[in-house]
């Protein structure tokens, strides 16, 4: 992400079990010029995180939300287009470091919207296949 000066980076870091730690993403995001992170501990299929709620509460203009890698923000690809449209309709921008995401610029929303329209793409090829019936064996002679 190229530094601009007024723009308030917000970390967001999450494991999944207690056994996971935290450490590497707050290196990481501390690196990356974060004023706060805040963190979860749970599932990334949830929808609903305390962290990640105080982070989006804090997103308008000139503020960046910035994760360590775009799995702990979420697994589900339709959420996590969900959360960026929210951040962009709140003025606010995107940064992956592992990925190098950075929707605050017209290429890293390029990247970002490409990636889920694959996604949403191979969602509709594989819906249509797990409707149909098994195939049966053939027949031996």
């Amino acid at each position: 992400m190229e530094e601009r000066t007024g723009i308030v980076k917000i970390g967001y870091a999450r494991v999944s079990t207690q056994d996971q730690k935290l450490d590497l993403q707050r290196n990481a995001l501390t690196a990356a010029g974060c004023s706060v992170i805040f963190e979860d501990q749970t599932s990334g299929t949830r929808t609903t995180r305390p962290g990640l709620d105080k982070v989006l509460a804090r997103i308008g203009p000139e503020v960046v939300l910035v994760v360590w890698r775009l799995d702990r923000l979420g697994r589900s690809l339709s959420h996590l287009v969900e959360v960026v449209q929210q951040i962009e309709a709140k003025g606010g921008g995107f940064v992956s470091l592992t990925e190098n995401i950075d929707t605050t610029s017209a290429g890293g929303r390029l990247v970002f919207h490409m990636m889920a329209a694959l996604a949403e793409f191979e969602r509709a090829l594989i819906v249509p296949s797990i409707h149909l019936p098994p195939a049966r064996p053939p027949l031996m002679r």
